[in-house]
This record gives structure tokens, C-alpha cells and sequence, in this order.
């Protein structure tokens, strides 16, 4: 037999193998792809989510998803106050939640007492990645904030970005370190290395983190994390989660250094 005909075998779990139509939940939502592809419209926009990719969603986000083929998606829903820091907020491949669902699937919990713990163990991924390591301010001034949005991810220049709002590099400069603190160029480096460090917490390797963040290779992401934390390039690339765990506090520049130094 085929997985689909498998997994109709037990009827109220074939959802995981046909899909469902538009329907929000309550509480935070996960929908991570086991295998194939999902094909999802969320919030009216359509995703494609490809083998262990990850959708977070926070509670009332409409969304339909269909499973071509031979795909199987999981949709755990989670506690409240579990919320991503976004309203639909695309996590890609985390080795941690992938993890934590295999062993779902290995152990098959049937109770409300036994679903507890895997629960409670795919939160505490899931908060791990909310959090950011740098502390960002968000600009208040409307262009500004457009831009920061536009730059979490991009590599578009500071000239372009401004140029998208009609607006002067030299004005978005300034209303970032008035309203940030930071110039936009170091704001936008350490928006660019919190997706990494979430990547990294939740499992991924140097590799994978630095192209999430938009490096081009491991080294370049280890340079930067190096400059912005303090911690040397060899502790980062040896073990970088424990060596970001270190309590660290901001220094008169701004650069963070080791809490007891």
C-alpha cells in the first residue's frame, strides 16, 4: 500500500495525508511537512512548504493546505501565549523540530497526559526561536519601519531601499540612529545575525544558518558574529550555541562582551 492509502487507514488522521480547507485555530499553530510537498493559502497568500520546512502561526490565522502526491504534514497546535513573532512566520527546515515530531510519530502518545511532554519539548524550541539574541528597536517612523521590514532578510542597499519609499538614504540614516540607536547599517547586520543565531538554536548547522541569514558562506557569518559579540571566531565555530548562551551585556559601544568582563 501507498503512505496515502496507509494513512487512511485510521480516518481521523488522513488529514495528515489529504490536507483540509481554510479554517483557523484558537491557539498558535505549527504545520511542518514530514515528507513531499504542502501547498498552502494563508491569510489569502499562497506558501509551499517543501519536506521538513516549518510554518508558525499565531491563533485566528485563516489557512487551507493540500497534499499532492505521496505528502505528509504534522499540524501541531500549541499552548496559548506560544505565539512566533509574527503573525505567519516561516521558520524553514529546524533539525530540533524535526526531532522532537519524529519522536511524536515513533511514540504515538493517546492521551491527554502523554501528548504533555513532546508538547511541552516542541515549545521550548519554538521559544528559543522567538526570541532574538540582539535586542532591536524598531524605527517609529513610518518609512523608516518600512525599511527596517524590507531589510530583516534583503540585500538591497541603503540608496535602494530609500528609494523605494521616496525618501534620501541620509534621512532613513538618521531617523534609524534617533529611533534605534544604531546606524542602519549595524541594525540591519544584527537583524540579519538573530536569524542565524534562531536557526542555530533550533538545530541547523554553520552552513545552513549562514545562507538562512543571507551570508555567503560559514566563515563570513562567523566573522560578523564574531565583531558583534566578542567571542572568538574558533569558540563560535566549535560550538556556537553554547558559546552564545554566555551571558553577555552591552559595553559602552554597543558591542556586547562577556557579563563578568
Amino acid at each position: 500500500m501507498t503512505p496515502t492509502a496507509l494513512g487512511a487507514v485510521v480516518p481521523g488522521n488522513s488529514i495528515r495525508f489529504l490536507g483540509h480547507d481554510t479554517h483557523e485555530h484558537d491557539e498558535p499553530h505549527l504545520v511542518h511537512v514530514v515528507a513531499g510537498t504542502a501547498k498552502l493559502v494563508v491569510d489569502g497568500a499562497a506558501l509551499t512548504l517543501r519536506a521538513h520546512e516549518n510554518l508558525w502561526l499565531a491563533p485566528h490565522v485563516p489557512h487551507s493546505m493540500r497534499l499532492p502526491g505521496e505528502s505528509m504534514a504534522l499540524g501541531p497546535v500549541l499552548s496559548p501565549g506560544v505565539e512566533p513573532p509574527s503573525r505567519v512566520h516561516r521558520l524553514g527546515v529546524v533539525p530540533a523540530i524535526t526531532s522532537v515530531l519524529t519522536a511524536v510519530m515513533c511514540a504515538s502518545p493517546a492521551t491527554p497526559e502523554q501528548v504533555v511532554p513532546f508538547r511541552a519539548a516542541l515549545e521550548d524550541v519554538l521559544r528559543g526561536l522567538a526570541g532574538d539574541y540582539f535586542a532591536l528597536t524598531l524605527p517609529v517612523h513610518p518609512v523608516a519601519r518600512a525599511v527596517a521590514e524590507d531589510a530583516r532578510r534583503g540585500a538591497a542597499t541603503l540608496d535602494e531601499l530609500a528609494d523605494r519609499r521616496r525618501a534620501s538614504a541620509r534621512h532613513v540614516q538618521r531617523l534609524f540612529v534617533e529611533e534605534t540607536g544604531l546606524a542602519f547599517g549595524r541594525w540591519r547586520t544584527r537583524a540579519h545575525l538573530n536569524l542565524a543565531v534562531a536557526r542555530l538554536r533550533g538545530g541547523s548547522h554553520l552552513d545552513a544558518a549562514a545562507r538562512a541569514a543571507g551570508y555567503a558562506s560559514r566563515a563570513g557569518l562567523l566573522r560578523a558574529l564574531s565583531r558583534e559579540t566578542g567571542i572568538s571566531v574558533a569558540d563560535l565555530a566549535r560550538d556556537p550555541v553554547t558559546a552564545l548562551a554566555a551571558p553577555r551585556v552591552e559595553d559602552a559601544g554597543g558591542r556586547l562582551v562577556a557579563a563578568s568582563a
